[in-house]
């Protein structure tokens, strides 16, 4: 089942997107708003703040750290059945949150269970939305991704209701009933080509019959192709494609071990040692990609940006309540407005960045100093209203996260776009999960927010000026090799499960 011209941008494609917006607003509507419930846990289970935000910074973190071992559960069972399952994962991850006795326990139930759930459904959405798009692959995505944003401004809000009318429990059991209808939307994912799995399958089943049929032959009669099942092509393949095709070896082994007989263990450490090469030779493209400059400078970037730009997602609203600016979480909370103008900044960072003479390395930089002045005013705004503002302002730019793909494509070019996107994950991943708990740290000590946010913003700053200066073309040696990325560089999305 190969996909066709016909099957791309259209038809079927927009029941694809319809059901991934969906999806990701199942999954990430409760974690991207769990700013709401974090109140309820601190009242509940009376820990330290920086504890409780251990359950937050989890749940946004742990997606983006596993982001290669969802990316390679798409690969090899398919779009469908991972969405499915991960409609489990979400659904009972927090049902169980509403049993937990103590904080540990939430942290697994809610933070590790859900966290690994949503990283799941958006590398699922992701692929099968780049599967079945081409021309339209850059609106289907900004469709699909969305549905982050629009999530948590439902579910900021529908939380907030259904504790007052439920309780914390009852909020919690409610949502995960709704989750599972992450279930429903996999039923859509119909794929266009056929996963690794069910290749690995394929094979099996035709290494089968040909050691019925040919047996008796000599092993170079069968016409094997090392590195290749059906054809051989003369192109040398990337070291993604020397892993992902290494496997098929196991063909002209497990014959040539029927061969050989005494000799078969000679064979199976021959396969050994060439798969030990390939990784090794993995290894090294990924230190070939830090041994960059500018790259090197962005994954500092984008780690001290989420270490202090995501605490806020968790906090603002306690620190509304705990500046005495208002009593409880409001109609609309903060959390929501911030998620708004999350999608917005999505959007209009796109469009900015598809300008010729906009530098998007200069305008990353941008977005992170505009959003570190924004922490850095938090302390001293002594109105609501002023939050208000301030949350607009932080979630605009937080949508920078939508350009992040674009830049690394940038930096480092096509073919190590896949390796260079998961290590970039990595460190986001990383300092959203350092972030709150140290925020939390700080108020525990000082009982106040005002030393933590200006922690977090000159994190933030920090990220941009070391972004900016090791980014200048006076460090360069030569001119760059590397011209703008034309806007084909979306093709290879199928390729890269985990995008922004």
């Amino acid at each position: 089942m190969t996909s066709s011209t016909k099957d791309l941008d259209g038809g079927w494609g927009w029941a694809i997107v319809a059901a991934s917006f969906v999806a990701q607003l199942l999954a990430y509507g409760s974690p991207q708003s769990v700013g709401v419930l974090y109140p309820e846990w601190l009242h509940a289970f009376q820990e330290g703040k920086g504890m409780t935000a251990w359950v937050g910074s989890l749940v946004a973190g742990v997606g983006l750290i596993a982001s290669p071992i969802c990316s390679a559960c798409v690969d090899n069972f398919g779009a469908r059945p991972v969405t499915f399952f991960s409609g489990v994962m979400v659904a009972g991850g927090l049902m169980l949150s509403a049993f937990a006795p103590n904080i540990p326990f939430l942290m697994f139930s809610y933070g590790i269970v859900v966290g690994l759930g949503c990283g799941l459904v958006y590398s699922a959405t992701l692929t099968i939305t780049c599967q079945y798009f081409e021309k339209r692959r850059g609106l289907a995505l900004g469709i699909v991704t969305t549905g982050t944003s629009i999530g948590a401004f439902i579910y900021a809000t529908a939380q907030n209701e259904l504790i007052v009318f439920f309780g914390l429990d009852g909020c919690l059991l409610i949502i995960g009933a709704v989750a599972l209808n992450l279930m429903a939307c996999a039923g859509f994912m119909r794929p266009l080509n056929m996963p690794g799995y069910y290749l690995k399958q394929k094979a099996a089943l035709e290494r089968h019959t040909e050691e019925r049929l040919f047996c008796k032959l000599p092993l170079n009669e069968l016409n094997i192709t090392t590195g290749s099942a059906v054809t051989t092509t003369e192109k040398t393949p990337t070291v993604k494609e020397l892993l992902i095709t290494i496997d098929v070896k196991d063909l002209a082994i497990q014959i040539e071990k029927k061969k050989e007989g005494p000799f078969a263990g000679v064979a199976i450490t021959k396969f050994i040692k060439e798969k030990q090469k390939a990784y090794s030779e993995y290894i090294h493209s990924m230190c070939e990609i830090l041994q960059d400059q500018v790259m090197v400078a962005f994954c500092i970037g984008i780690f001290l940006f989420s270490l202090g730009a995501f605490p806020p997602v968790l906090f603002i609203e306690d620190v509304a309540q705990s500046e005495g600016l208002i009593e409880e979480v409001s109609v609309f909370p903060l959390v929501s407005i911030g998620a708004i103008a999350t999608g917005v900044g999505k959007l209009v960072l796109g469009i900015l960045v598809d300008i010729k003479w906009i530098n998007c390395v200069y305008l990353y930089a941008f977005t992170m100093f505009a959003g570190g002045i924004a922490l850095l005013l938090i302390p001293i705004t002594k109105t609501y209203l002023g939050l208000q503002i301030l949350s607009a302002v932080m979630g605009f730019f937080s949508g920078n996260w939508s350009i992040t793909s674009y830049i690394t494509t940038h930096i480092v070019g096509l073919e190590k776009l896949s390796q260079a996107h998961g290590i970039l994950m990595f460190f986001g991943g990383f300092g959203i999960m350092l972030g709150p708990p140290v925020v939390g740290w700080f108020f525990d000590c000082t009982q106040s927010y005002d030393l933590a946010f200006f922690f977090s913003g000159s994190c933030v700053l920090l990220g941009a000026c070391i972004l900016l200066l090791l980014s200048l073309p006076c460090w360069k040696k030569k001119p760059a090799d590397i011209d703008r990325p034309d806007i084909q560089y979306t093709c290879t999305c199928d390729k890269v499960a985990s995008v922004s």
